[in-house]
């Protein structure tokens, strides 16, 4: 099996963090949200996951680096392809058109999953999908005798409410590629953007089965607010993890992560909050907020809050955003 990983955007919905690191390096609980994600996929795949392709951007080399580095600990070959312009879903899983071949997983690195299910790798494609109370919102699949036979871009008439979450299986991700190559050599675009999902209804058209898998839970990161919310979800489903913590009259209200190195003295922390490696939190009371790596906090006080890389602050703000290597003191 095979996974490839469009990461190429630029993660705009999240600034001011994506200004110096790339979207799905961001850290949840001690590990980057697309490591979380290939490691949620190899373990709903009944096979073993034996590349990982990368499609990439205009980033810095050290996001080579942090991808080489989970590559090692999976267990995984690792390859980068480059998408230089935005153009498209279909555009970026195309530079990656040399791995197209046999059983393939494309996965979008905005979003992560729970599942209960294992893929079953008798159907032609899967598309994942996750039931909502808002199908009004979401790309959607429709269904008749539980096989996919069309789907609907934000329906504002009730049709289904099996959200499409950007993950999707081909059992023979050849006919992709042959159907991603018409597209771009035909110009077939929207709004100047080729899309997967003109590629998946010609493949439909075509009559190659399609069906949906459920999962349980769908976790956007799409912006502050929303991975505030994801963070908390992945704290809940894991036991507390206190790694190597110098700590001097605390008390942690569980769920609660804290990383390597962390230096933690006379705070109240928690509930949902993760603190990353390196850090330094003095004096300060804290919930429901995410403090990256190597950051300093003192005499603080806020909630729903992100903390970035290397930042340095002290304030008493109910809700902040701060970016790497940025310092606020007042």
């Amino acid at each position: 099996m095979k996974i490839i990983i469009p990461m190429a955007g630029l993660g705009k919905r999240l600034r001011p963090f994506t200004l110096t690191t790339a979207k799905p390096l961001i850290k949840i609980a001690g590990k980057s949200i697309v490591q979380r994600l290939v490691e949620k996929i190899i373990n709903v795949s009944n096979d073993d996951v034996t590349d990982v392709a990368f499609i990439l951007g205009d980033f810095p080399e050290d996001v080579k680096i942090n991808l080489i580095s989970i590559s090692n600990e999976l267990n995984f070959n690792v390859h980068f392809f480059f998408q230089k312009q935005a153009l498209g879903t279909a555009h970026a899983i195309a530079q990656a058109s040399e791995l197209l071949e046999g059983k393939v997983i494309i996965a979008f690195a905005d979003t992560l999953f729970n599942a209960s299910f294992k893929i079953d790798e008798s159907k032609d494609v899967i598309i994942w999908t996750k039931k909502v109370d808002n199908p009004q919102n979401y790309g959607v699949v429709i269904k008749e005798n539980s096989r996919i036979v069309a789907f609907k871009e934000k329906p504002q008439t009730f049709i289904s409410d099996e959200a499409i979450i950007g993950i999707y299986y081909f059992k023979n991700s050849n006919l992709l590629k042959y159907k991603l190559d018409y597209i771009l050599n035909n110009g077939i675009s929207v709004n100047g953007e080729y899309q997967l999902t003109d590629a998946l209804q010609f493949l439909l058209d075509d009559g190659l089965n399609f069906i949906s898998q459920i999962v349980d839970d769908w976790m956007d990161c799409g912006n502050k607010d929303i991975l505030i919310k994801t963070a908390s979800k992945v704290l809940q489903a894991l036991e507390t993890v206190i790694e190597s913590v110098y700590k001097t009259n605390n008390i942690i209200i569980e769920p609660v992560f804290i990383g390597k190195n962390v230096q933690l003295n006379n705070c109240i922390v928690g509930p949902n909050v993760s603190i990353e490696d390196n850090s330094i939190v003095q004096n300060s009371i804290i919930d429901n907020s995410m403090i990256l790596s190597s950051a300093k906090v003192n005499n603080a006080r806020f909630t729903n809050t992100i903390i970035g890389n290397f930042s340095n602050v002290k304030f008493n703000i109910a809700e902040l955003a701060v970016g790497d290597y940025d310092e606020i003191l007042y």
